[in-house]
């Protein structure tokens, strides 16, 4: 059958039957100010299903982007959040499953038409970082600013680098707070909450359960907060065998699900988002094992998060 055959039958059968010619589907939308799941995979190792840890928030056509997981810019695309509409970036620490396409999404946003500032946010050594990357980029950078005509991207990228947690940014859109969690061996990572007008959201980073994130959460909306099942960890690990003591630091400093549930309950969230899933894929472990590992201490809405999912 020739593609011109295909079209017709295709659209013969309805508007339900999509095909590749229509693109990726468009998550569903929501007024208001909306959280979309871009990566939920937890640790650095690309999987066919799930993207690297990332997430955006959209308010008012303003994108805030919280961690950068491998194939955040790609994510966006996909998720239809046009990367100009970019107006911050938050990190929570320097893992490369977190921060490893910081700077490939700076560049990509200025290439796709940014010409606005962007404010970045993170622990040290986020100015450098971004530094760097830009001095890696240089070639491409200096030869489309004369080749094509575009602006400097190296000026309009403003990173902050924190150090202590509380209100960090506030504009028309939202109030940011951020708060020092807990995971070795990182002397600097955070968690941060988002309240706009209609919602409120928490992203918990990585971490160990933590009460500060707990204070952080109080009363929010919606808690993303990573994940581990610890009875499967076995099974991730036999595939990485330069590590030997993965295992041990999976264990030490991450959050079951089962304690997510219990922040989640102590906090007095309204809805738990499971994400930055360890393990991101295994086919012994379900969505009902996620949930109801979280359930066992929290009475509220449970969700196994997944890519492009919007909440």
């Amino acid at each position: 059958m020739d593609r011109r055959t295909f079209l017709a039958a295709a659209a013969a059968l309805g508007p339900g039957l999509r095909t590749m010619a229509d693109g990726p589907p468009r998550p569903p939308s929501r007024a208001g100010t909306r959280l979309i799941l871009l990566g939920t995979a937890g640790g650095p190792r690309p999987r066919p299903t799930r993207a690297a840890s990332a997430q955006v928030i959209v308010a008012n056509d303003s994108a805030y982007v919280v961690d950068c997981g491998n194939g955040v810019a790609r994510q966006m695309a996909m998720a239809r959040v046009p990367l100009p509409s970019i107006r911050n970036v938050f990190i929570t620490h320097h893992h490369s499953d977190h921060n490893a396409d910081y700077g490939t999404l700076l560049l990509l946003a200025w290439s796709s038409g940014l010409a606005t500032p962007i404010d970045t946010w993170g622990p040290p050594p986020l100015a450098h970082i971004t530094e760097t990357f830009f001095d890696m980029s240089a070639t491409d950078i200096d030869a489309r600013m004369r080749d094509e005509g575009r602006v400097d991207p190296r000026p309009l990228v403003r990173p902050h680098e924190l150090r202590t947690g509380g209100p960090i940014v506030e504009d028309g859109n939202l109030k940011v707070t951020a708060a020092l969690v807990d995971h070795p061996p990182m002397s600097f990572a955070f968690a941060y909450r988002f309240d706009a007008p209609d919602r409120s959201i928490v992203i918990s980073g990585d971490t160990r359960r933590s009460d500060t994130l707990i204070a952080l959460a109080r009363g929010a909306d919606i808690l993303v907060h990573e994940a581990m099942l610890a009875d499967a960890v076995d099974r991730l690990i036999v595939d990485v065998p330069n590590a030997p003591d993965l295992k041990r630091s999976i264990l030490s400093h991450h959050t079951t699900a089962e304690d997510a549930g219990r922040v989640a309950q102590s906090a007095g969230v309204r809805t738990l988002v499971l994400s930055h899933l360890v393990p991101a894929e295994d086919p012994g472990v379900s969505d009902e094992m996620w949930i109801e590992a979280a359930r066992r201490h929290f009475s509220g809405s449970v969700i196994v998060g997944r890519d492009l999912l919007e909440i």
